[in-house]
């Protein structure tokens, strides 16, 4: 009997191992599908992914590609539950998307305990290849750094040099009003304050009425989404911008534009890494998920499909799904494709151009989606610090 235990015992092993092996990679993404920031990336971004597995054959290393979806409700302790689930039980490989910066930081620990690459995509905060930064961990679209290089640098040279902040109180939003405030003081500027709001917040109105009571020349947004949205719509109704003052969307993409409507938006300026319309490639793609989602594609869902095909070509270079081999080569190849060009450093920060770009009046819009005029491009070198000056620990 015992020998018969032990002879079930191994076929049983035996079993599991042949049905690991067989198993594709899988994909997780991880993002708020039904909250603030459900359009922000939201199923949009799902559907990216979707056009990233399709684009690149449906199969890697012989096996197919499986993605997996879910809410984090921008829950970081729910975040962590789905992930943990997703590695220990469901063999998922990378996860990806991770809208919210808190969310991403508690997945980036989890995927470093469980050696799983993470691609942040949603998540704004620096920290992410900086002091948090992991040897599976990566940061794709953009970060506090490059959005406060482009529109904080460029509204203080424009005589924008004093600020006070409205402020998401969480990580991102910290971290945003912190590199903001470091490139506006550089830049010769000054900050007078800020204020912090809890995510998700209906009523701004104490808030904006201390931003208008300072004075200060530009009022910075380190929030997004409908955060965004609600914040300039209601400072429209204190008389805000009537009264001399700019509103500054330190984080806004063309999800929030289309949201607020041109007539709301016009003379905004924003940073961002990707817009439809740039080029022959981008409009290319954007045509083909306009067609799957009815909407024009933001840089979170565009960076999206970026970062499940450059995983993807990864794992077919490394010829295997180990992720210590698929990190390196993630860290080796260059990145070409509808979202951008540009390289990965060593800390996992993808490199790339990024935008600034002043919001058209509904005039100047030509067409459906038309919404940007081009104001400079900011090289990826410039926007991005050094893997040696992140703050990374890996790359000390």
């Amino acid at each position: 009997m015992k020998l018969r235990l032990l002879g079930l015992a191994a076929a049983c092993s035996l079993s599991f191992a042949t049905g690991a092996s067989a198993q594709g990679v899988k994909i997780g993404i991880l993002n708020d599908q039904s909250g603030v920031y459900a359009d922000y990336g939201g199923k949009g971004s799902i559907e990216a992914a979707r056009m990233a597995i399709e684009d690149f054959g449906g199969d890697v290393l012989g096996k197919p590609v499986e993605l997996v979806t879910a809410d984090h409700q921008n829950k970081p302790d729910l975040a962590v539950s789905i992930a943990r689930k997703w590695y220990d039980a469901e063999g998922v490989d990378m996860i990806t998307e991770l809208t919210t910066s808190s969310v991403a930081l508690a997945i980036q620990e989890l995927s470093n305990q469980q050696k799983k690459i993470d691609i942040v995509i949603g998540a704004a905060t620096s920290r992410i290849t900086g002091d948090a930064c992991t040897p599976y961990g990566f940061h794709w679209a953009f970060d506090t750094r490059a959005l406060a290089v482009g529109t904080g640098g460029a509204l203080t040279e424009q005589g924008g040099d004093t600020w006070f902040f409205l402020t998401a109180d969480y990580a991102f939003g910290y971290s945003l009003e912190k590199d903001t405030s470091e490139i506006v003081k550089a830049r010769g500027g000054k900050v007078l304050g800020s204020v912090r709001h809890p995510l998700n917040s209906s009523d701004f109105s104490s808030f904006l009425l201390q931003a208008q009571s300072s004075k200060a020349k530009v009022v910075g947004l380190a929030n997004a989404g409908l955060d965004t949205i609600n914040s300039i719509k209601q400072a429209a109704e204190f008389g805000i911008v009537a009264g001399g003052q700019k509103m500054a969307g330190l984080l806004m993409t063309l999800a929030e534009v289309h949201g607020l409507g041109l007539q709301a938006a016009q003379g905004l300026v924003l940073t961002e890494a990707f817009y439809w319309d740039r080029d022959d490639t981008s409009r290319a793609f954007a045509e083909r998920y306009f067609k799957r989602v009815g909407r024009m594609p933001s840089m979170i869902q565009a960076g999206t499909y970026s970062s499940v095909l450059s995983y993807l070509k990864a794992v077919k270079a490394a010829g295997t799904k180990d992720s210590e081999a698929v990190a390196k080569k993630l860290k080796e190849l260059p990145v070409d494709d509808a979202f951008a060009k540009g390289k990965v450093l060593a800390n996992g920060r993808f490199v790339h151009d990024m935008y600034l770009f002043e919001v058209k009046k509904p005039s100047e819009s030509t067409k459906p989606w038309d919404y940007y005029k081009l104001l400079t491009t900011v090289p990826g070198d410039k926007a991005f610090p050094t893997a040696a000056d992140s703050g990374c620990p890996l790359t000390k």
